[in-house]
């Protein structure tokens, strides 16, 4: 018999409010409300939207030097990671490949990381196991939410003052509503905004303080998607995976560059390999030029019918107007402005490679 999906301690405040629910990575999520898709997405966009984010992984690490141990199985520059400071990275395998996406923040006498809600069975043993004489220890006893959009800092910091004070990739523990809270300004909309861990006892209550704000409603997985497509932003599962590399992905950015020169982490002789010579393959943004979204496995052909690559992220976009998508194809069509077509339901249809983000980032720096 199947698993049962797991319950969010907000789960009964989306019935509440409508939320249809759905299982998503083995939890019952909303993936809209009666707003709808698009309503919860230009909200978003415009205002500032509520998303529960609780069936993440949130893990403390607790020992003596986390960050310089972090390094051995990441490729990131963890052992600067200043206290109060929050950074993007991932696993690698042996094979340069990315094994998850994650945040780890330094919080001063541990270390915070939020991984993936399908990865969390691999991610925690796989701390346990590599990082000597920390503690990983996995919380089960607090949300995750995160308010997003232009107007998050005002709904977040009329409740609580010191996270107006916060800028992109910075952690800080506060108090909403008298309930004490890590406050993290990052999310993943491509807009400005936070993520809360709350205890669980007390989740219902400070995610009724947002909804309360005239500016803030509930959004569901389906706008959290659209959003972050739109912002160029990988989705562990379709855009990266064990496969792929970080240079392949266009995530170089996020390796440092003391740890690009001296490697030292799984996989490093590859990334190494193709930060200096490239990669046979890039992820690119692609704007379909008819109203048909390409979908996550379309092929992605050349003009002259040769197969150059494939989608990994495709649908509507609502503040883009049109239908936009992620995908790889071959580094030598992969310039913006390469004329492709895409193989949908059988029939060539016309696109374009373009630059990500479809739409610009507003995080505050």
């Amino acid at each position: 018999m199947a698993d049962t999906p797991k319950r969010t301690p907000l789960y009964d405040l989306h019935v509440e409010l409508g939320g249809k629910m759905v299982d998503f990575a083995g939890w019952e999520m909303p993936v809209q409300y009666p707003m709808g898709i698009m309503g919860e997405h230009k909200q978003c966009r415009e205002k500032a939207a509520l998303f529960d984010v609780s069936h993440m992984g949130q893990v403390i690490l607790r020992g003596e030097n986390i960050g310089e141990k972090l390094e051995k199985i990441c490729p990131q520059a963890y052992s600067t990671l200043k206290e109060g400071k929050a950074r993007y990275g991932f696993f690698t395998n042996e094979d340069g490949g990315i094994m998850d996406d994650l945040i780890v923040s330094n919080a001063g006498d541990h270390f915070f990381v939020v991984v993936n809600a399908s990865m969390r069975h691999q991610d925690i043993p796989h701390m346990a196991k590599h990082l000597d004489g920390v503690e990983v220890e996995e919380i089960f006893d607090r949300a995750l939410v995160a308010v997003q959009g232009p107007k998050a800092e005002d709904v977040v910091g009329s409740l609580c003052p010191a996270a107006r004070d916060l800028k992109f990739m910075e952690t800080m523990v506060g108090e909403i509503s008298g309930v004490e809270c890590r406050i993290s300004r990052l999310g993943y909309t491509g807009e400005d905004g936070y993520e809360i861990s709350i205890p669980e006892d007390k989740a219902v209550e400070v995610s009724r303080a947002f909804l309360a704000d005239e500016n803030c409603e509930p959004a569901g997985l389906g706008a959290r998607d659209s959003l972050r497509l739109e912002a160029g932003l990988c989705l562990y599962g379709n855009d990266i995976d064990n496969d792929t590399s970080p240079i392949e992905a266009s995530l170089v950015w996020a390796i440092q560059k003391r740890r690009r020169e001296e490697g030292g982490f799984p996989g490093a002789e590859r990334i190494q390999k193709e930060i200096a010579e490239g990669t046979s393959r890039k992820l690119v943004g692609i704007k379909p030029k008819g109203r048909a979204p390409a979908r996550h496995g379309v092929e992605i052909q050349s003009v002259d019918g040769n197969n150059v690559g494939v989608i990994t992220s495709g649908g509507f976009g609502p503040t883009a107007g049109s239908p936009v998508a992620m995908g790889y194809v071959a580094t030598a069509c992969s310039e913006p402005g390469t004329e492709i077509n895409l193989m949908i339901r059988g029939k060539a249809q016309p696109a374009e490679i373009v630059s990500l983000p479809f739409v610009q980032q507003n995080y505050k720096r």
